[in-house]
C-alpha cells in the first residue's frame, strides 16, 4: 500500500506544482520594476541621475510615511522634519572627524529617537490635530536650527564629505543612486515584513478602528509610537545619505513644502500600500522636475516653481480625492480585480 501511495502522489500533484512554479502578474511585475530600477543609474543621462537619486530618498521617506498613514491611521505634515534630523545628524558627524559610516547609521537612530520623544504627547492627538501639531514641530526645529551657531544657522553645514565604508568613497552620481537604491530597498523589507506579520495585522485593524482594535487586545498606544518612530527613521535615513550626496545641509534643504509634497505623494499613490507609495513618488518627482524646468525658463519669475508646485498639489489632491479617492495603485488594482473576476472561466 506504501509502494501504490508513493506512486500516485506525483501523477496527483503533477498539475499543482506547475501552477505554482508559473510566476503571477504581481510577481512579474515586482521582477521588471527591480531590474529597471538596476539598470536606470547605468543608463541615465548624467544630467537626470541626480533627478533619480532625489526620487529614491523622496520614496524612502513616502514609503515609512505611507505606512503611517495607511496602517496607524496618523497624519504626518512634519515629515520632513525628521528628514532634517538625520541630514543634519550624518553632517555634523561627518564634519567633526568621526567616521562618515558612523553618521549614516547614527542618521535614522537620531531622527527615530526624537519622533519616540515628541510622540509621546503629539500621539495623543488624533485627526487634523496631530497634523498641524507635527507641522507646528517642523516649524520650531526650522526656526530653532536657523538660530543655533553650532549647527550653521540659516547657512547651514558646507562641506559635508562623502560617504566612505569600508575604504571605498561615494564619490560619483552613479554610486549614490545604487546607495540610494540599496536604502530604499532596505526600508521596502522592513516595511513588507512588518505589514505581513501579526503587528502588520494589528495596525490595520488599528486604522480601521482605535477602540475596536484596543477591545481585540492591540496595544493601540505602542503601535502608533513604534510605526511613528519607525517611519521618522526611515526618513533619516535619508536625510543622512542626502547630506552626503549635496556634501551641504541647511534649513531651506528641509522645506514645509517638502513636508506636503510626501502627503501628496502618499494620497496619490495610495496610502498604506507600499507600491503606492513607489508609484506615487516616482509620479510626483517627475512632475516636479517638469514643472521646475517650465518655471525656470526665460522670462518666468522667480518664485515661479514654488507657485507651480503649491498649486499643482492643490489640483492633484482634489482631483485624486474626487476621482481616485484611493490612489492609483489601489485604484488600478480594484479595476484589474474587475476585468479578471468579468471573464468567462475557461473550460
Amino acid at each position: 500500500m506504501s509502494v501504490s501511495v508513493r506512486k500516485n502522489r506525483p501523477a496527483a500533484g503533477a498539475a499543482a506544482p506547475a501552477s505554482r512554479r508559473r510566476p503571477g502578474p504581481g510577481a512579474l511585475a515586482a521582477a521588471a520594476v527591480a531590474a529597471a530600477a538596476l539598470l536606470a543609474p547605468a543608463v541615465l543621462p548624467a544630467t537626470q541621475v541626480s533627478v533619480y537619486v532625489l526620487l529614491l530618498l523622496s520614496a524612502t521617506v513616502v514609503v515609512g510615511l505611507s505606512m503611517l498613514m495607511g496602517y496607524a491611521g496618523q497624519v504626518s505634515l512634519g515629515q520632513a522634519s525628521f528628514t532634517m534630523i538625520g541630514g543634519y545628524t550624518a553632517a555634523l558627524t561627518a564634519t567633526h572627524g568621526l567616521p562618515t559610516w558612523l553618521g549614516l547609521l547614527l542618521a535614522p537612530a537620531a531622527a527615530a529617537a526624537c519622533a519616540a520623544l515628541v510622540g509621546v504627547p503629539l500621539l495623543r492627538l488624533r485627526g487634523h490635530q496631530l497634523a498641524f501639531a507635527t507641522l507646528a514641530i517642523q516649524l520650531i526645529l526650522l526656526s530653532l536650527v536657523g538660530r543655533q551657531e553650532w549647527t550653521g544657522g540659516d547657512i547651514g553645514l558646507q562641506g559635508v564629505p562623502r560617504l566612505r565604508i569600508a575604504g571605498y568613497e561615494f564619490a560619483s552620481e552613479v554610486s549614490y543612486a545604487y546607495l540610494a537604491l540599496a536604502a530604499l530597498g532596505l526600508v521596502v523589507l522592513v516595511t513588507r515584513h512588518i505589514v505581513t506579520s501579526r503587528p502588520g495585522r494589528g495596525l490595520r485593524a488599528l486604522a480601521t478602528s482605535e477602540v475596536a482594535a484596543a477591545s481585540s487586545g492591540v496595544p493601540v498606544a505602542v503601535y502608533k509610537q513604534a510605526v511613528f518612530s519607525l517611519s521618522a527613521g526611515f526618513a533619516g535615513l535619508a536625510g543622512g545619505v542626502y547630506a552626503f550626496y549635496i556634501g551641504y545641509v541647511a534649513p531651506g534643504s528641509f522645506p514645509v513644502l517638502l513636508s506636503f509634497e510626501y502627503v501628496v505623494m502618499v494620497v496619490v499613490g495610495g496610502a498604506g500600500t507600499i507600491w503606492g507609495a513607489l508609484a506615487g513618488a516616482t509620479a510626483i518627482t517627475l512632475l516636479l522636475q517638469l514643472l521646475n524646468d517650465i518655471g525656470t525658463r526665460e522670462g518666468m519669475p522667480a518664485s515661479a516653481p514654488a507657485v507651480l508646485s503649491y498649486a499643482v498639489y492643490g489640483l492633484l489632491l482634489i482631483a485624486v480625492v474626487l476621482f481616485l479617492p484611493k490612489g492609483l495603485v489601489p485604484s488600478a488594482a480594484a479595476w484589474w480585480d474587475r476585468r479578471t473576476a468579468s471573464k468567462p472561466t475557461e473550460g
